[in-house]
């Protein structure tokens, strides 16, 4: 009583004073770090699905009084010490009476909060948006519709003769100019969940053409914590396992100013439920457990995009995109049966898995066109891979890592080694070595490059807290490939360096620098300078500004180019009505392509997009989400971009004739 006593007069206090101590909920800070994130990777399709799961669990937040460890994992931006905190904290004091106790988290600083706050509540405080009792007796259901538009024509949609079409058929898209999708959800508690995805990329055939219909459809269910079983995935899922040298469709932990999150933690079988159509499997998966074992099996058939004849596979394509007829020629073409097995220990201290799968590709055979750099990829129709992961927490350090094999023999390994020595300083180092002629088709592991093969390296991270209210975050990275990679023909070696200092006293305010260096080694040097100065302001708890001033400088083959852009962004979301809107803006004078810079924006649920400029030009968004009843909502965004340098936006049939573009999102939501 005493306890609760002192958590509500602490409450009554901050929500008197003005804007300091207040903890902000009026910017879904969880999509900036996305953004981020997205800024430092090629892995968009992985990013995408990332965009979708933080976005299913922000509107299906957690109740922190009833949240476990697992679930909280399913966060990337949190550590490992600061789940624990949240789990720990909970048993020793009690239930939480108010998300204003999480300041009280040593690991936690004001920004760790601002991105977790989204996805959890406290019971008592969270109004049902529709109703409760006939959730908890029939479960819930959710449709979302997504629409999206450019308004100018694009080359691929012009006119043209059909004699010019029976000699270039692939002249002009198939379908209609806009993309679309549909997203259905079953869910009843946290151990049932029943989805249908379908989705049709802007120019593939919706109502036109020979086939109707969307172009890709997903279907999964899922059932979790019934006795032993601890999880069965039928339809499409997701497959993890260890730290992603053998399997993994999770995002890979990047370079970014969350310099600690190196590590993965999700195990198993996840649904999946986003438009990536090509990083999942298609089949049948579960996992029984007995006491601290875990036992898992799956099997997928699927059907790949690739250019293929009757024997032998050149390449794969894994962008989705089927709008003219050269595309629809290789959707589906290989079949692949995929198959294996984990089997997991688990203690609070101690935990190992070890993994084994085999793939194959029907009758044909993976042969890649023979050039200087290919001479170690992957050439047959069946391989394997099999591997150890292990995590051994002591006090406060933990050791992790995996060791894995393919066919051939080839090795590679990851492992690393966190200390926290107090809560000030958190430091890590992780060591990889893939080695040249490891295979492994599924794998997705950190690194520098795309897949895990032909690197090695050093990486080390480390955050310190050296003053109240600073926050410094460091990592470098210095890795080589010892043979060549495409667009290099000699082995290369690189290093990359960032620095992060944050100033964010304990009020609405913050401000942060971050420095990047990105310097590769091959023929030449290529070095890479970015800059970022940020700062953060929330005036009240309805509105919320962000200005941001980027910087870029390039430096290939000694032929210098600068970027820069200077962006405003507006967020107003008041108490008293069901809306939030967005305003963006931002001007951006960049020399060259090596120089452009992503436009972090606000997007819609569901919806990512991730827009780099190079040129001259402005760029303007404006987005807002609006409940039209209890249980129906709709969102949409309106995003525009003018050049001064250019008469032409775009290449080949993405081509549009003019300066300017314009882009529309719309997303209905419907909860029964």
């Amino acid at each position: 009583m005493e306890r609760l006593f002192i958590i509500v007069l602490i409450s009554l206090l901050i929500t008197s004073y003005d804007a300091k101590s207040q903890i902000n909920t009026s910017v879904d800070n969880w999509m900036d770090y996305v953004e981020s994130m997205a800024g430092d990777t090629d892995d968009q399709e992985r990013i995408e699905t990332l965009f979708a799961e933080l976005s299913y669990l922000a509107e299906h937040p957690f109740d922190i009084n009833k949240v476990t460890a697992e679930e909280l994992g399913r966060l990337p931006f949190l550590s490992d010490q600061q789940i624990d905190e949240i789990v720990s904290y909970r048993e020793k004091y009690g239930l939480f009476v108010s998300l204003y106790e999480l300041k009280q988290l040593v690991s936690l600083d004001f920004s760790s909060i601002g991105l977790l706050l989204p996805f959890v509540y406290v019971e008592e405080a969270k109004a049902p948006s529709y109703n409760g009792k006939r959730m908890r007796t029939y479960g819930k259901n959710e449709l979302y519709l997504r629409y999206d538009r450019s308004f100018q024509q694009k080359k691929g949609y012009g006119e043209y003769s059909d004699s010019l079409l029976n000699v270039n058929p692939n002249k002009k898209y198939l379908g209609e100019p806009f993309a679309h999708s549909l997203r259905y959800s079953y869910s009843k508690g946290s151990n049932i969940q029943l989805g249908i995805v379908g989705e049709k990329d802007a120019g593939e055939s919706f109502l036109s053409g020979k086939k109707k219909g969307y172009d890709y459809y997903s279907a999964h269910l899922i059932i979790k914590e019934m006795g032993v079983l601890k999880c069965l995935a039928l339809g499409d899922y997701k497959v993890s396992f260890g730290q992603g040298l053998v399997i993994s469709n999770d995002f890979s932990p990047s370079r970014s100013s969350m310099v600690l999150q190196t590590k993965r933690r999700n195990n198993g079988f996840r649904r999946h439920f986003s438009t990536n159509e090509t990083d999942f499997f298609r089949g049948i998966g579960s996992t029984v457990t007995l006491g601290k074992l875990d036992m898992s099996l799956f099997y997928s058939f699927r059907k790949l995009d690739a250019t293929a004849d009757s024997l032998l596979i050149t390449s794969f394509k894994t962008d989705g995109l089927h709008r003219i007829q050269r595309e629809l020629d290789k959707k589906g073409v290989v079949s692949t049966h995929t198959g294996g097995g984990n089997i997991r220990y688990a203690s609070p201290l101690l935990s190992a898995g070890f993994t084994v799968i085999g793939y194959s590709f029907g009758n044909r055979r993976v042969e890649p066109e023979f050039k200087p750099y290919t001479a170690h990829a992957f050439r047959g129709s069946f391989n394997m891979n099999m591997s150890l992961d292990y995590e051994l927490k002591f006090r406060k350090m933990t050791l992790y890592g995996e060791t894995a094999f393919s066919r051939n023999g080839a090795l590679a390994t990851l492992n690393c080694l966190q200390v926290t020595p107090a809560s000030f300083i958190s430091w890590l180092i992780t060591h990889r070595y893939y080695d040249r002629r490891y295979h492994a088709f599924y794998g997705n592991a950190f690194g520098q490059n795309s897949n895990v093969q032909n690197e090695q390296g050093v990486y080390i991270g480390l955050q310190l807290f050296p003053a109240s209210d600073w926050k410094l975050s460091m990592y470098a990275d210095l890795f080589s490939s010892p043979w060549l990679k495409y667009g290099m023909n000699t082995p290369s070696s690189g290093k990359e360096y960032m620095a992060e200092a944050t100033y964010a006293p304990r009020n609405a305010w913050s401000v942060s620098f971050r420095y990047q260096h990105k310097e590769k080694e091959a023929e030449s040097v290529s070095k890479q300078h970015r800059m970022r100065l940020q700062a953060i302001v929330s005036p009240s708890e309805t509105i919320s500004l962000r200005t941001t001033l980027n910087g870029i400088l390039s430096d290939p083959l000694n032929k210098r180019s600068y970027g820069w852009m200077v962006s405003q962004s507006a967020g107003y979301k008041p108490a008293s009505l069901p809306i939030q809107m967005d305003g963006y803006f931002s001007y951006f004078d960049t020399d060259d392509y090596a120089t452009r810079i992503t436009s972090y924006e606000k997007n819609l649920l569901y919806a990512f997009s991730m827009p780099s400029f190079y040129g001259q030009g402005i760029r303007c968004a404006f987005s807002f989400k609006a409940s039209v009843l209890d249980n129906l909502y709709l969102s949409a965004k309106l995003g525009w971009v003018h050049y001064f340098d250019r008469n032409e936006i775009g290449t080949d049939m993405e081509l549009i004739e003019g300066s300017d573009k314009t882009d529309l999102n719309v997303l209905v939501g419907w909860k029964f």
